[in-house]
């Protein structure tokens, strides 16, 4: 067996399909892109959707890469089963409509045994077959496999319901005798069963069929291959592995984590091992996913990070780490993955700044977690069953990502149980809510043929003119069918050429009319998107029927597209200028260039402060004001990064590029429409700051007219408040302002003194009303017009001069009611807690609170109830007797 490096076995596969015509395709971020159905990417295929679809149509019909994928559907096994990981790395090899199984399996047996690449040895190869699939079996016999290494087997079928499906081989390493872990006769000791031995290191997919509403099949009018091969387990074959977490992969991150360990040694003690596992694998998953913009949150794909991040933590506890740690692992992940991701080492002190704050804020919520746990461990002492419920065992997980073997341990500990089927009944309900949120994400649509098969050239022109007198009708689509004529209605129309952009990258969709030679108007364009080829698609409402190879004139709404070029640059500008204020770690996530405002989503973790928005604001307007010449030059990929030109999303992008720069400020790719000059704009101003997600804020702004307008409505408000102040000029409005403030805030305080001045004359009668409640000395009573403020104020007046063993008073204000409830320490001490005794009498007032042991509060609607909360207060503490 060869000795290879993750890294070496990673750039072979990929070469030895690039030699075979494949493009090598970059790895695709963790977050899709354009795709609703997907949390994350979840596999090579995942990012190849457009192209099985037919909604674009590839450059190259033959693809390969090496994938970065997460899968969260089972993260409790995680560091308990040799080869589960939430981040792996999918390599693939993609046919859109090009070869099929002959090529397929004949290139998969050569990389796998010949010298020149894996080397394996062939009798250790096993292939699993579709029953019916006979072409599979031959070609893997021609291509030199023993038949009694073929299996049959009827699950080897992809079929995800309607859309393509077919046929699969899956391929399996003999590992040896020494990774047997069954008995001879056991039924699963087979390549393709639940065994140690026979190892799954590919699948190769055959999709030849579409799968109809009535469960029947049809051919596919292009037959695809879709291929996967986990790189850490075939990494653990050539590095004789035990598991994937003994390979060079994870090893790395396992030493570090043994140096912030209290002593402890990998491959010492199982549980330990298990820890290790759990944090390797964590650690990885969390750098990628961090680095690709995702943010730990409560929702979402943030929520995953969360818990990620959460279960690691409580692993290194478990082997003695009780500082943060799990920053110190990223540079550990970066420094493994360099070769084929530099970005995360570039990316690392970010990454390290979220994971600590992450970890930071883990380590307060823990406390919490701890509280909540031994309340409810008194509670299951207070029952007589002495086990905890499934579903408080999972709030503890869900809410404060408390591992279930963590309640488990601590309630042994403390001689009582968990209910373990309740838990995993809430972990599915969790899981069935999960999967009905969002679509299933290996369903692919079914191919749209009309469209894949026109391949007539269209050029678009709109960079240099925006009329074109001679455009030449070659397609037409109405009804979903290609007609020679149409008469009316709308219509799908590609010319020969166009001055219509297409809406991509963020910038809408031009409009405009077209005529007839006569200069006639026969209709009018509403929106332009890509063909799959690439064309300009055109939908059109007509005004007069229109004619397969006639020639028209394509008239673009100048004034609309001028004002979507300034606001395009524009977006260019301010992606640099938060980058230069904020930071090289933002990445654009999302933009929409409209004629009357820009939109720009960015990651970036924080809020970003007000001085920092300005800053951005002004860094701008000086680009602006400095009448930077704004270029365009076609180039390819690798030199326009060598020229600085920032890439979007991780886009892949053709052998020619467009590197539009705004002087030597911004360099980015892009195929969008732009000014010459950056005076053009006119003028920029940050409309709104926002979150709109984990880690993602926007920006919205405007430029030119819009951004005059938007600054004269605020003169005019400001002029409004000035009147209003009586104010003679807009600059004293400040300190108008500033003095109102003053005096408001003397009055407040005159207004609070005297009713604290009132309050307390009514104390005094309240304070004398001592009853008794079965043997506790209970005070109740209703202040009048007061606040919460006074409440308060007066419950600390009550506790220094221990007046009673438990105080309840009311207030209210308009429509509104107040209630405070004390305890004294002794009274807490025995179990009698405020917060309960101020849960049972809110209702009263139609409302709720909550608080501390000895003191809490509660707000509601209903002034009237307060007598009935004073007695209801009574009868709560002669129930607790």
């Amino acid at each position: 067996m060869k000795k290879l490096s993750s890294s070496e076995i990673r750039q072979m596969y990929l070469d030895f399909f690039a030699e075979r015509g494949h493009t090598i395709m970059p790895s695709a971020s963790l977050i899709p892109v354009d795709d609703l159905s997907l949390l994350w990417i979840n596999s090579g295929v995942a990012t190849m959707k457009k192209y099985f679809e037919g909604r674009v149509v590839p450059k190259n019909r033959r693809m390969t890469s090496s994938q970065k994928s997460i899968r969260t559907n089972d993260i409790e096994n995680v560091g308990k089963t040799a080869r589960h990981q939430t981040l792996f790395e999918m390599l693939g090899n993609f046919s859109v409509g090009d070869y099929f199984k002959k090529e397929a399996i004949h290139w998969a047996f050569e990389l796998l045994t010949s010298e020149k690449y894996f080397g394996w040895d062939k009798d250790k190869l096993y292939m699993t077959i579709y029953p019916e699939d006979e072409d599979a079996r031959n070609f893997w016999i021609e291509a030199g496999v023993d038949p009694s290494h073929l299996i049959d087997m009827e699950d080897n079928f992809w079929d995800v319901g309607q859309g393509p499906s077919g046929p699969d081989s899956e391929i399996f390493y003999d590992r040896g005798e020494k990774f047997n872990d069954l008995a001879p006769d056991d039924p699963e000791n087979y390549p393709g069963g639940e065994n140690e031995r026979y190892l799954e290191v590919w699948n190769i997919v055959f999709s030849q069929f579409n799968h109809k509403p009535d469960d029947t099949y049809e051919p596919l009018p292009r037959k695809n291959i879709d291929t996967g091969m986990g790189l850490e387990r075939v990494v653990s074959i050539f590095q004789d592995a035990p598991t994937n977490f003994e390979t060079d992969l994870f090893l790395p991150i396992i030493h570090k984590t043994q140096e912030l360990s209290d002593g402890r040694k990998y491959g010492k003690v199982e549980a330990d091992d298990v820890s290790f596992k759990i944090i390797a694998d964590h650690a990885r998953a969390i750098t990628f996913a961090i680095n690709d913009g995702a943010i730990p949150s409560n929702v979402g794909r943030g929520y995953v990070i969360r818990r990620l991040i959460r279960r690691a933590i409580v692993a290194g506890r478990d082997l003695g780490i009780q500082e943060n740690f799990l920053y110190k692992l990223v540079p550990v992940v970066g420094e493994i993955m360099k070769s084929h991701y530099p970005d995360v080492l570039k990316n690392a002190d970010y990454i390290e700044k979220v994971v600590k704050s992450e970890e930071n804020r883990f380590n307060d919520t823990l406390s919490d977690g701890l509280d909540l746990l031994n309340d409810l461990m008194d509670k299951v002492r207070a029952s007589n069953e002495k086990q905890m419920s499934g579903a408080d065992a999972f709030k503890l997980y869900d809410t404060y990502g408390f591992p279930f073997e963590l309640t488990q341990e601590y309630l042994t500990d403390a001689g009582m149980s968990v209910d373990a089927e309740g838990f995993k009944n809430e972990m599915q309900k969790q899981k069935d809510r999960a999967r009905n949120a969002r679509d299933d994400g290996n369903a692919m649509a079914i191919q749209r043929d009309l469209l894949v098969d026109i391949k007539t050239p269209s050029k678009y022109v709109g960079y240099t003119q925006l009329t074109v007198d001679k455009a030449k009708l070659e397609d037409i689509v109405f009804d979903e069918k290609l007609v020679d004529s149409v008469k009316a209605g709308k219509a799908e129309l590609i010319f020969d050429q166009t001055p219509f952009y297409a809406e991509m990258g963020g910038q809408v969709a031009d409009q405009g009319v077209i005529e007839d030679q006569a200069g006639n108007l026969v209709a009018k364009v509403i929106d332009v998107q890509h063909a799959p080829n690439n064309q300009n698609l055109h939908t059109v409402e007509l005004v007069e029927p229109m004619k397969k190879g006639e020639l028209y004139k394509l008239v673009v709404d100048r004034s609309f597209h001028s004002k979507v070029e300034k606001n395009h640059t524009a977006t260019h500008l301010l992606d640099q200028s938060l980058r230069n204020i904020l930071g090289g770690h933002t990445q654009q996530a999302g933009s929409l260039v409209e004629p009357t405002y820009l939109r720009f989503d960015f990651n970036h973790f924080g809020s970003v402060t007000d001085d920092d928005l300005k800053k951005v604001e002004q860094l701008v307007n000086d680009q602006i004001f400095a009448a930077l010449p704004v270029t365009t030059i076609e180039t390819d990929p690798k030199t326009g990064k060598e020229m600085g030109a920032v890439a979007v999303f991780s886009s892949k992008y053709g052998k020619k590029v467009r590197v539009v720069s705004a002087g030597d400020f911004s360099v980015e790719f892009c195929g969008g429409d732009h000014v010459k000059n950056t005076s053009e704009i006119g003028l920029f101003k940050i409309v709104s700051e926002s979150g709109v997600g984990a880690g993602v804020r926007r920006i919205e702004a405007v430029t030119s007219k819009e951004a005059f307008e938007f600054l004269n409505d605020r003169e005019a408000l400001l002029k409004q408040v000035a009147d209003e102040l009586k104010t003679k000029q807009i600059k004293d409005v400040p300190n108008k302002v500033t003095q109102m403030q003053s005096e408001v805030k003397a009055l407040q305080q005159k207004q609070e003194s005297l009713e604290a001045k009132i309050a307390g004359q009514q104390a005094n009668d309240v304070f004398e009303n001592v009853q008794d409640a079965n043997g506790v000395k209970i005070i109740t009573g209703i202040i009048k017009d007061s606040g919460m403020n006074q409440l308060r104020q007066l419950a600390d007046t009550w506790r220094t001069k221990g007046l009673s063993d438990v105080l309840v008073l009311g207030t209210n204000s308009k429509d509104k009611a107040n209630l405070i409830a004390a305890v004294s320490d002794e009274k807490v001490k025995a179990g009698f807690k405020a917060g309960d005794l101020i849960k049972a009498i809110a209702g009263n007032i139609n409302g709720g609170g909550g608080g501390r042991p000895n003191m809490a509060q509660a707000g509601g609607t209903n002034p009237a109830g307060l007598n009935d909360a004073m007695s209801a207060a009574v009868d709560f503490v002669k129930s607790q007797k």
